[in-house]
């Protein structure tokens, strides 16, 4: 009888090791090598070219048939997968437990089942669940008002038995997998959820996608430092990565594209979370800025691109005395170490003084902004605070800022200008530009920094 033979696999980072270790090199975790069974092979393996087949080779001029894309009817699925579903793709979307993946993809796939595919046949849509009962699927449908959608449901957790199902001369043409962390192969020893299991289920629903042309969702968990569980070989397998973003605490919902083969990434789409589902948000920067209040010192409302779209968010800063020997730096929505950045430039640069002060960023309505042009909005509501001088109610700021205190030109310029013309702004104040912006057309009169210390002397800080 042949031995079996193991291998011992980092169940973070996915790196594989000939013998058991407590730290991973690959990541730099602890405790997560895990000793896996190779798979029982079925076949011999191929070895030196022998079985396989000749590959046919063609020409970059050949002629293609553009890929047919299928809209959903929900615009803010469409738009951050690029213009609709295209036929054969695997978009794997992930977010925390809770925030409401499940219930976007059911109303996904109960609007896709109400259209036509590109052969004038009714879309057909399937849902698998690994999770939960048929039933329990079926009382979220109910709650959703759904239940009338011809969406095919079934619960199983083994990847031969989806296999069959849909291995069909007529396949679906959508398929939702929830999740990919409860399939299991049954060639595998391991529990499902391990890195050898992951990987082989989404290779198997994979590899039966592109063969039989339907668009398939793998609904994948997130760990809590906010990435993918799982290897990360799985973002690289599939074709369009989507991560749902949100506190449970608003009612926002950002469904943001991080990888994309058929579309542009950083794309966003925005719903609001209602007792009937997600409702898509059609103005997002009107409803960031419904609840903010003007004339209050700390308050900024900033200019920011998400992929194509433009959306202005209110940046709210809070500058208070510290009775601590280390100030408190407290963020939400804005990168840490970026923060520290700035308020060392502020007191290098500017003169203005923070080491004693306890300071708190947030950015409202649970929004995350990532682009280094947030820099000058969060500088202003951060000098704003401490002078507590407010920031005019009508007036946009973007910008980013360097080590030497200049603040140097972001790209879309014009867009943001637009985009808060739109929403009745009056005035920004952005980068110095070697093209000057034609104020006649956005209705904006705008003022034009070069440098921090400028901006500090709106507020009558800076050095004497």
């Amino acid at each position: 009888m042949a031995r079996k033979s193991s291998k011992f696999v980092c169940q973070s980072c996915g790196s594989v090791y000939p013998r058991w270790s407590g730290h991973c090199e690959s990541c730099g975790e602890w405790n997560t090598i895990v000793e896996e069974e190779e798979p029982r092979a079925d076949t011999p393996k191929a070895t030196g070219g022998k079985g396989g087949r000749n590959l046919d080779f063609h020409n970059l001029s050949g002629s293609i048939e553009t890929a047919f894309r299928l809209k959903s009817g929900i615009k803010e699925l469409d738009r951050v997968c690029g213009g609709g579903l295209v036929a054969g793709s695997v978009l794997l979307v992930g977010g925390d437990p809770g925030i409401g993946k499940s219930t976007l993809l059911l109303q996904t796939t109960a609007a896709l089942s109400n259209i036509v595919n590109a052969k004038g046949s009714p879309v057909r849509c399937v849902y698998i669940s690994g999770e939960e009962a048929v039933a329990q699927v079926q009382l979220r449908a109910e709650r959703l008002g759904l239940s009338n959608c011809p969406v095919e449901l079934a619960a199983s957790a083994n990847i031969r038995d989806i296999v069959a199902t849909l291995d069909t001369s007529n396949p679906p043409d959508i398929v939702v997998i929830d999740s990919i962390q409860t399939m299991f192969v049954d060639t595998f020893d391991s529990a499902p959820g391990s890195v050898g299991q992951v990987r082989a289920a989404a290779h198997e629903l994979i590899r039966l996608a592109k063969r039989r042309g339907f668009v398939l969702f793998l609904v994948g968990h997130v760990t809590k430092e906010g990435t993918l569980a799982g290897p990360r070989v799985l973002e690289h397998m599939v074709d369009t990565v989507l991560y749902f973003e949100g506190d449970r605490g608003h009612y926002f919902r950002i469904l943001r594209t991080v990888k994309n083969r058929f579309g542009a990434t950083d794309e966003i789409g925005v719903f609001e979370m209602t007792d009937k589902g997600l409702a898509e948000v059609a103005n997002p920067s009107a409803l960031f800025l419904a609840e903010r209040r003007g004339n209050v010192s700390g308050s900024c409302v900033f200019a920011g691109i998400e992929g194509s779209r433009p959306i202005l968010v209110e940046i709210q800063a809070l500058v208070a005395p510290s009775g601590l020997g280390t100030p408190r730096r407290a963020v939400v929505g804005w990168d840490n170490a970026r923060l520290s950045m700035l308020l060392a430039v502020l007191e290098a640069r500017c003169g203005v003084r923070f080491s004693d002060k306890d300071v708190y960023l947030n950015v409202a309505g649970g929004m995350r902004i990532t682009e280094p042009a947030a820099d000058l909005a969060v500088a202003a509501a951060l000098v704003s605070s401490l002078a507590e001088v407010p920031v005019p109610a009508d007036m946009a700021v973007f910008g980013e800022v360097g080590l030497s205190g200049e603040i140097r030109a972001v790209a879309q310029t014009d867009l943001r200008i637009k985009e808060a013309a739109k929403l009745g702004f009056t005035k920004a104040i952005i980068p110095t530009r070697r093209k000057a912006v034609n104020t006649g057309t956005s209705g904006i009169n705008t003022k034009e920094y070069g440098n921090l210390q400028s901006l500090v002397a709106l507020f009558g800080l800076g050095e004497k």
